[in-house]
């Protein structure tokens, strides 16, 4: 995973549960990293699933919860970095539907190595789209977020009803995405 991921990570910790918080669960999980992390950096999706376990443990709250919300969160810093990709679209499913065909590729020349998920639009309707969502991460939760975040980004109300489907190379999930 690219480190602009963790490094994100550490202040969404940070600001949400306190900087002893982001310490407390960087020593607990024995990072071969150290939990030094550069945001251009490449690191093992392991030490991800170890500090999301580790703050699971000591907030009681569940794992998935707190990725998504860390999703809800990291939508916004794309947001505000690459407000390119949101302006271009115009509204959630135009954006929701360029993120393989236009803004991976945009990634991919950034950061070569980046192990990206796929999406695939399955069906798209002017109240509906159902996305296909397939990665051997299974950050499910994570991209719930970012379609949440994405949604306050476009300023519409959505419902996501998530699908998980096992697959011989990790995991997918089908997105359900309704406006409300």
């Amino acid at each position: 995973m690219k480190g602009m991921v963790f490094t994100e990570f550490l202040d969404f910790v940070g600001e949400s549960f306190g900087e002893d918080m982001v310490d407390d669960i960087i020593e607990v999980s024995a990072l071969p990293s150290g939990g030094a992390y550069t945001s251009v950096g490449t690191y093992s999706h392991g030490e991800m699933v170890a500090l999301c376990g580790a703050l699971a443990d000591r907030t009681q709250q569940p794992v998935g919860d707190l990725v998504r919300a860390f999703g809800e969160r990291l939508s916004d810093t794309f947001a505000r970095d690459f407000p390119d990709f949101f302006r271009r679209a115009g509204n959630l499913f135009d954006f929701l539907e360029s993120i393989e065909a236009h803004i991976h590729i945009e990634v991919r020349k950034l950061y070569p190595d980046a192990e990206l998920p796929r999406f695939v639009v399955e069906e798209r309707t002017a109240a509906r789209m159902v996305l296909l969502y397939t990665s051997p991460r299974k950050m499910g939760h994570l991209s719930e977020g970012l379609i949440l975040g994405s949604a306050r980004q476009f300023g519409v109300d959505v419902r996501v009803t998530l699908h998980a489907l096992d697959v011989d190379e990790g995991m997918s999930t089908r997105f359900v995405v309704d406006l409300v």
